[in-house]
């Protein structure tokens, strides 16, 4: 799979699960065990950002790909910030972000340090600052890959306009944000855009925050207890709506996991979804050998059609 010129696996990792409290409590042990696997197993995009777990993911992918580094596409993020200005909020969590051009160098310099490499392979701006066009966020970006600190650009969580906008100061390799079989917003403007500039789309919660691989019994710590459609009312719903994809996977001899992953591969995404488990990461990777064909395609549209979730999107 190509994201603009970068190469990489056609379904990556996304590490942002192996936080402490997302989930529930994270071990770091197991965690570095998933991600090794990980390369192991040849999902060589492996997915951080700064602001998850206040460095530490960073910190925990570094000490993962140790001596690994050839083996794999290194991408992170910057902008969330603890005194910057909110852009919008993940339910019970508002996001603050400060992506000011005089930030920039010093993020990933300090995102190069915990990560214990030389270069970064694909940096995103994680949220775009209200205060700040985007195209001047990108711009002070531009000046790491003039120093060889940066190979690709990428954007996140971003309309089309704001994508176009930093595009004419540098190419954007990616453009990262959710889409998944209940969130299908990135089909009306992203990717058509993205198509015609040559650059890629990162799926994230492509399982839906794990609602497509079957992970729907929450605990206390769980962040997705905030999440509308998670809620006992909307959560129901959902299990009906979505039942008939579980019948197709097991007519397919797929997981609904699987299925799930194997239809975003088919639109030409790259997903990163995040487990804690080398066997569900095993599954996940399966995925990229599914070959739909048009009437389970056409099914799959016919059943997860846009709008078709209960409650409102992550984001």
């Amino acid at each position: 799979m190509t994201l603009g010129s970068l190469t990489t696996s056609p379904i990556g990792y996304g590490a942002m699960v192996l936080v402490d409290g997302m989930y529930g409590a994270a071990d770091d042990a197991r965690s570095l065990e998933t991600l090794r696997h990980a390369i192991n197993v040849g999902a060589t995009l492996i997915d951080t950002a700064d602001a998850y777990g206040g460095g530490d993911n960073e910190r925990l992918v570094g000490r993962a790909i140790a001596r690994r580094r050839d083996e794999v596409q290194l991408a992170t993020k910057w902008g969330i910030a603890e005194h910057g200005r909110p852009v919008r909020h993940h339910h019970a969590q508002q996001i603050l972000v400060d992506a000011r051009p005089e930030r920039a160098r010093a993020a990933a310099e300090a995102s190069l340090q915990r990560l214990g490499v030389d270069v970064i392979d694909l940096w995103y701006l994680h949220f775009p600052d209200p205060a700040v066009p985007v195209e001047e966020s990108v711009g002070a970006m531009a000046e790491l890959v003039g120093e060889g600190k940066v190979r690709h650009l990428g954007l996140s969580n971003v309309t089309a306009e704001q994508l176009l906008a930093a595009h004419q100061v540098h190419p954007i390799a990616a453009v990262q944000g959710e889409y998944s079989l209940w969130t299908r917003d990135p089909e009306r403007e992203l990717l058509p855009a993205l198509r015609e500039l040559g650059a890629g789309f990162v799926a994230w919660s492509p399982l839906g925050a794990g609602f497509f691989a079957g992970s729907d019994a929450l605990n206390e710590t769980d962040f997705r207890t905030n999440h509308p459609r998670f809620q006992a009312d909307n959560l129901a719903a959902n299990r009906d709506r979505y039942a008939p994809l579980r019948d197709l996977a097991a007519e397919l001899e797929l997981t609904p996991a699987q299925l799930a992953l194997a239809w975003l591969v088919h639109q030409d995404v790259v997903p990163i979804p995040g487990t804690r488990t080398p066997a569900h990461l095993d599954e996940n990777l399966a995925a990229a050998g599914v070959v739909l064909d048009e009437g389970a395609l056409a099914r799959i549209d016919e059943i997860a059609r846009p709008g078709a979730a209960a409650g409102e999107a992550l984001l």
